[in-house]
């Protein structure tokens, strides 16, 4: 569902956006989104998702800005709009966008957490 959404948006580096890193070549601009967890709020009505996001880059500035934009359209423009037959209700920061530097792929990676509370459209 959020790979579909952020892959709908302009601001997306064309192609950059994944639900998985089978195909990543080291040194393509890549977002990852990832599913960690979540739960049941309340019985037949509403789910927490909570969504790792990790943006790779060669440049660090670039990568920094990518999460942040990505931080800023899940939180600020995701809430309120039904999605691959979802409701998103909500959407928060578990984690702000953090440095972690790939050691293997020598590229600049920033990654943060949100949770995403959901229902089913009508």
């Amino acid at each position: 569902m959020l790979v579909t959404y952020l892959r709908s948006l302009p601001e997306m580096p064309a192609g950059s956006v994944r639900g998985d890193m089978t195909e990543h070549v080291a040194g393509d601009t890549t977002v990852y989104l990832e599913h960690s967890g979540g739960y049941r709020v309340v019985r037949d009505a509403e789910d927490r998702a909570d969504i790792e996001y990790s943006v790779y880059s060669l440049d660090r500035k670039a990568c920094i800005d990518l999460a942040m934009s990505v931080r800023e359209k899940l939180l600020e423009e995701l809430p309120g709009m039904a999605v691959a037959g979802a409701l998103v209700l909500d959407v928060e920061d578990i984690a702000i966008p953090s440095y972690f530097p790939d050691d293997s792929s020598r590229e600049h990676m920033y990654g943060g957490e949100i949770a995403v509370f959901l229902t089913a459209a009508q």
